[in-house]
């Protein structure tokens, strides 16, 4: 290909640019950029960037060529070095690249803003977000619906529904980018019932749903059991032709599994023609979530039949089927296969976690000990408290004691445990010793919370959403 604006050594640079392949090829072509000084113009900038995002060779050597040898780089070459930047997950230099933008008075666009607030979206740099907007508003680009967008996934990233939806609020316009925007905000946030609302928000301004909408909606309705706008999603689907991939299909088993729907979810995976270690997974820890322990191990010997590697998530899933179900023997062989090198990555502490709960929720709380006592790490807070509850479960006083005394030394701020260690030597008849737990508490300045009476119970599901999620 032929540029007639350059001349015939930046053809041939831009030729040599795109067919390299190696890493000395690069530095030769950079030495050729700049014996002939071509490092001023734009065309050979974007090539050259690009070669080296193809090659993996993003870092900060790049930036003196372009930031030195010449005091004013083109806004052009500046987007460029951003939107690399923003896609490398080097932290830190998008932003030090439109700094540097600043100081120089290089006035930047439309363009320069979108991959500058990725980078600050992906990284979860509030301030940094915050900062830009000042500057969006200052240069007037706030009326671009893509930079818009792009400041709406900042909040939202950041967990800032509430800055989120007041900006959403001001836009003029809103795209299906900016409704699905909010709506996974929410959902991200653990607020499904706003999440499912502005969907049907959505759907009154007439706004059409895409497959990321659809998504992040099926995996609100997952958590928040809103299966009725799970079924009326997966009939948008049919009605409207939609092909359902490994993505879309993955979220509809989510969806059913836990809201129920078992056969449901299997029907959605046989219809799949293309199904990945998400959507097996899927189906595993649903039949797990749902107590059917046994079919959940049937599913996992199926897919190893089937040739498909089990992951960490797999083997957690499987591990987790068997605890809800109260298989003991059958957790004890898959956890020893993970043990002795029977899959391609050791047992992690979540493993683990998983063996304790199993051991703990069958009431084996011998062997819960020895277990946690034989790790070959430092037990953590929620296995310590899937053994808390299992003690409580199976009325065994003295070792709730201990164990509640452990979380109280790892998380000696938090009243709940010694709320419940009170409430155990209440039981034990141990009045002296629950009233000293009383004045600790007061000492610490720590307060009983206003249903903390049902403690255990909540503990319990956060420690299991940690432990087998």
């Amino acid at each position: 290909m032929s540029y007639p604006q350059l001349s015939a050594s930046g053809t041939r640079i831009i030729n040599f640019l795109e067919n390299c392949i190696f890493h000395p090829q690069l530095k030769q072509i950079q030495a050729q950029i700049i014996l002939h000084k071509l490092h001023w113009n734009t065309t050979i900038a974007h090539h050259f960037i690009t070669a080296c995002q193809n090659l993996s060779l993003l870092h900060s050597s790049l930036l003196p060529l372009f930031f030195t040898h010449f005091s004013k780089p083109h806004v052009f070459t500046c987007n460029t070095l951003l939107r690399a930047f923003s896609h490398s997950q080097i932290p830190h230099i998008p932003f030090s690249i439109y700094s540097y933008m600043h100081a120089n008075s290089i006035q930047p666009n439309h363009y320069t803003f979108p991959f500058l607030l990725k980078s600050v979206s992906d990284f979860k740099h509030l301030i940094q977000g915050q900062f830009v907007q000042a500057h969006v508003v200052k240069l007037g680009h706030l009326n671009d619906i893509f930079v818009q967008n792009s400041l709406l996934n900042v909040y939202a990233s950041c967990g800032q529904m509430v800055l989120c939806r007041k900006l959403f609020d001001e836009m003029p316009d809103r795209d299906v980018v900016s409704w699905t925007i909010l709506i996974m905000g929410y959902r991200d946030a653990e607020n499904y019932d706003d999440s499912l609302i502005s969907f049907e928000q959505m759907q009154y301004a007439g706004v059409v749903p895409n497959r990321v909408t659809m998504v992040n909606v099926l995996g609100a309705c997952a958590s928040f059991g809103a299966i009725e706008m799970g079924t009326w999603i997966h009939d948008f689907i049919r009605r409207n032709g939609w092909e359902v991939d490994v993505i879309l299909g993955t979220s509809l088993i989510d969806m059913y599994m836990k809201c129920g729907r078992i056969d449901e979810g299997l029907n959605v995976f046989g219809s799949m023609k293309e199904r990945n270690i998400f959507a097996w997974n899927a189906i595993i820890k649903g039949l797990g979530f749902a107590k059917f322990g046994q079919e959940a191990v049937c599913w996992f010997n199926r897919m190893e039949q089937q040739g498909l590697e089990p992951d960490e998530v797999t083997l957690l899933n499987v591990l987790s089927a068997c605890s809800h179900s109260g298989m003991v023997h059958m957790g004890q062989q898959i956890f020893s296969s993970l043990v002795n090198g029977g899959y391609r990555f050791p047992p992690n502490a979540k493993h683990y976690s998983c063996m304790i709960d199993l051991f703990a929720r069958a009431g084996y709380l011998d062997e819960a000990f020895k277990f946690i006592r034989g790790m070959p790490f430092e037990p953590t807070k929620p296995m310590w408290g899937s053994l808390l509850t299992g003690c409580r479960a199976h009325n065994n006083l003295e070792f709730s004691e201990f164990v509640a005394r452990k979380l109280i030394e790892l998380e000696p701020q938090n009243s709940a445990y010694y709320v419940i260690l009170s409430n155990l030597y209440s039981e034990m008849g141990k009045w002296e010793d629950a009233a000293q737990v009383r004045e600790l508490m007061i000492s610490k300045g720590l307060k009983k919370d206003l249903g903390s009476s049902s403690v255990e119970s909540e503990s319990r599901n956060r420690i299991l959403n940690y432990q087998c999620a």
